[in-house]
């Protein structure tokens, strides 16, 4: 997730120095995936790569590190043999004090981030070139500094979707916006739960509701939006979306579920009810004209197998793992990954 960016830009805006701790590279085993981000201050953390012993020792370093200039350094932790952890790997950790104002750089990514322009962010790991933000078009921070390698490295990792990685002395990171994109329909109390739970993830989620008034305060990744016709609010979600159907209307469910899946490109369509309220939809849905292919596409009732609780906490736990389960099973097919392997993989 990128909220690292608003947070590191709020603190140095304030005078608060900062360093902003990275998982730089990994060979074996390692809690987090290269580019995983800390920020530690004098008074808190934010963020997390990975916990255990790395990341109290990595809390330690930076701490340290607060009244130094901002020369960045890259240490190496060897997880089995150093830290105690299972894991085993060795993990590298760049540490990049921000000691004074507000980087050009940071201040370039926060413009971009907020226009939704994919960028990457190229660090020189011996810091003698410094740091550059790289989009397709445009270089900040000096194209003569960076090198038309390193320019031309970024923009094939940008094109080629890749996640972080490093090549040489470089470290590459993309910054893009998430193709992770839920719309939950319904705002009371399991859909509030619900909304909760995913706010949590790398996602954009687009929360729909009739009634006026019925939203308070709401995550950043989450849009409200009030309409007379939550159903039309389908039609706005990208391919590849999932879906999440728990309003307080029966009439309106059948709604939204029925312009659901009539769209071939749905990744997960989940209703909130028991097997019988399945039932009397799919009759309904299909004397609308759906066949038994498009019904299959219906998840109802929700939740992962072997939670059984009706609280809306549980109900939101539940939810939340499954449409995970099927971003992740989608991404899977996308990437060709074989079915036994997870893309997603964690470890300790």
């Amino acid at each position: 997730m990128n909220e690292w960016i608003d947070e590191l830009c709020d603190m140095t805006a304030a005078g608060e120095r900062a360093v902003l701790v990275t998982v730089a590279g990994i060979r074996g085993s390692a809690p987090r995936e290269v580019g995983a981000k800390m920020i530690v201050t004098s008074a808190e953390t934010f963020g997390t790569i990975g916990g255990g012993q790395l990341e109290y020792q990595c809390s330690r370093i930076a701490f340290d590190m607060l009244g130094d200039d901002e020369t960045p350094a890259l240490r190496k932790f060897p997880l089995g043999s150093s830290m105690g952890q299972c894991c085993g790997g060795v993990v590298d950790i760049l540490f990049e004090p921000i000691a004074t104002a507000l980087p050009s750089w940071l201040r370039d990514l926060r413009s971009l981030h907020g226009q939704r322009q994919a960028a990457v962010i190229a660090t020189d790991l011996r810091g003698a070139a410094g740091k550059y933000v790289i989009t397709t078009n445009d270089v900040y921070g000096g194209p003569e500094a960076a090198g038309a390698d390193v320019i031309a490295r970024a923009r094939e990792g940008l094109d080629a979707g890749r996640t972080a990685h490093r090549i040489d002395d470089w470290f590459f990171e993309s910054v893009v916006g998430t193709n992770f994109n839920i719309a939950v329909f319904g705002a009371g109390h399991v859909g509030s739960a619900v909304v909760q739970s995913l706010s949590a993830l790398d996602c954009n989620i687009r929360w729909v509701d009739s009634r006026r008034g019925i939203f308070r305060n709401s995550p950043s990744n989450v849009r409200t939006i009030e309409s007379p016709e939550p159903a039309l609010e389908v039609a706005a979600m990208p391919a590849g979306s999932c879906y999440l159907v728990m309003t307080h209307s029966h009439a309106i469910d059948f709604d939204v579920c029925d312009r659901i899946l009539r769209r071939p490109d749905a990744t997960y369509c989940g209703l909130i009810g028991s097997l019988s309220k399945r039932r009397r939809f799919e009759k309904r849905l299909r004397a609308q004209g759906l066949q038994d292919k498009d019904l299959e596409r219906l998840t109802c009732p929700i939740g992962v197998a072997g939670i059984s609780g009706k609280k809306p906490a549980e109900i939101a736990v539940a939810a939340a793992a499954e449409v995970l389960q099927a971003y992740e099973n989608a991404a899977r097919r996308r990437s060709g990954y074989p079915a036994n392997v997870r893309p997603f993989q964690r470890s300790r």
